[in-house]
């Protein structure tokens, strides 16, 4: 825990702030996916080519998560933020000044690389600042920077991109992440009292190794990456299907994010409080038990107007954003505090290739028709499904540092 007393307020505060550099992060990431039909059309490629450029951003993200995992506990986690905050940031400016795809592609590669690192030293931020029994309720308070960016980010971005070009959202980044690098320079606290427990250099990477040899941690890097995995499956191709196949507008499909956006914007802290109550491990089963229908819907929808669309879309955001919320909670509590950094980092890493293996597959799995139309969306529906039900199974298997027996007690045992 961090050796900077907190007052509930002074809590509050930090946590909105976290929220916020979550959320440049999330828009960046969630705000390719609205931007594909423009991009489809900009750069004369088609919807597969696009989800290339989503899971490179996921697979640079994973492995620079997992190299973070490294040194992540070796710095002050305010300095490591601002650090990578800044570099995100230039990322952002490099996508806004890409004249090509290819160099496009590039620059989401270096978005991926930093972007990663960020989510899990906000990850590491709450372990540290947090008490477990309240962790759910701060993760959820976090976590609305999914709704926020759908609420507002990505909405605001496919107005401007609609009225200005797709590289516009990417000049918004850099404005706003500019404005919370600032704040989270003046308000955050040092962050480093884990480095008291820092190992020397040259076990770095046996430690490394180390983590994936605990049975616990494996089982909770195997529901991580599954679950964002199962997602990915569905997610970046929702604009792309609804403008080919629905015939929505590029401009409309901001109402459906902003209808998905302000659901989530009430549910995310009240399933984090849920969580606290009654179970993590219960609470992700029935969020994720509830996202198959959805899903299922989402990746077979037949043509339907544009208020049915956004009157369901709040339940597909819902549930999917959903079942994040007690699963990262849950995350925070499988490693010994001492490698919560460490973790969180490979953790975070895995999710990340989680989420480029469901782009690449989704993406491989689709085409086109004479008409332009997208064929193949529903073989990812019942692929999400059926990986969904492995996750409710899986998540059983998934305990906390404070459930493992004690090596004491094995050895009486």
């Amino acid at each position: 825990m961090t050796t900077v007393p907190l007052s509930p307020a002074r809590e509050r505060i930090l946590l909105w702030l976290l929220a916020l550099t979550q959320f440049t992060v999330v828009m960046d990431f969630m705000v390719m996916m609205p931007l594909a039909p423009q991009l489809m059309r900009a750069f004369n490629i088609e919807a597969s080519t696009v989800s290339g450029a989503v899971s490179v951003y996921a697979w640079c993200a994973g492995l620079s998560g997992l190299l973070a995992a490294t040194y992540i506990d070796r710095f002050s986690r305010k300095r490591l933020l601002l650090t990578m905050f800044f570099l995100f940031n230039l990322s952002n400016l490099a996508c806004a000044l890409a004249p090509t795809f290819h160099l496009l592609v590039w620059s989401r590669a270096f978005a991926g690389l930093t972007g990663g690192v960020l989510a899990s030293i906000v990850m590491a931020i709450i372990g540290d600042l947090i008490p477990p029994q309240r962790r759910g309720a701060a993760t959820g308070i976090v976590m609305t920077s999914f709704s926020m960016a759908a609420v507002a980010g990505v909405p605001v971005g496919v107005v401007l991109a609609a009225k200005f070009g797709w590289q516009s959202p990417f000049y918004l980044l850099v404005v706003f992440s500019l404005i919370i690098w600032a704040l989270a320079a003046r308000v955050l606290p040092k962050l480093d009292g884990h480095l008291s427990k820092r190992v020397p250099l040259s076990e770095v990477v046996p430690n490394l190794i180390g983590l994936f040899r605990v049975p616990r941690h494996l089982s909770a890097f195997l529901l991580s990456g599954v679950n964002m995995l199962t997602g990915m499956l569905v997610i970046p191709f929702i604009s792309p299907v609804l403008v080919n196949n629905l015939g929505v507008q590029p401009a409309e499909i901001t109402y459906v994010y902003l209808a998905g956006g302000c659901a989530t914007l009430f549910s995310s802290r009240l399933i984090g409080r849920w969580a606290d109550r009654v179970g993590k491990h219960q609470v992700y089963r029935y969020m994720a038990l509830f996202s198959i229908l959805p899903m299922l819907f989402m990746t077979h929808m037949p043509q339907m107007p544009l208020l049915a669309i956004i009157l369901f879309f709040p339940f597909f955001m819902t549930s999917v954003a959903g079942r994040n919320i007690p699963l990262q909670a849950l995350m925070t509590t499988i490693p010994d505090p001492a490698k919560r950094g460490a973790f969180l980092s490979a953790n975070s890493a895995l999710q990340q290739l989680g989420s480029g293996v469901g782009a690449l597959i989704g993406g491989m799995s689709l085409h086109s028709d004479s008409s332009g139309h997208i064929i193949g969306y529903g073989s990812n529906g019942y692929l999400a499904a059926g990986l969904t039900l492995f996750t409710v199974w899986w998540v059983g298997r998934v305990n906390g540092a404070a459930a493992a027996p004690a090596p004491a007690a094995r050895a009486a045992t």
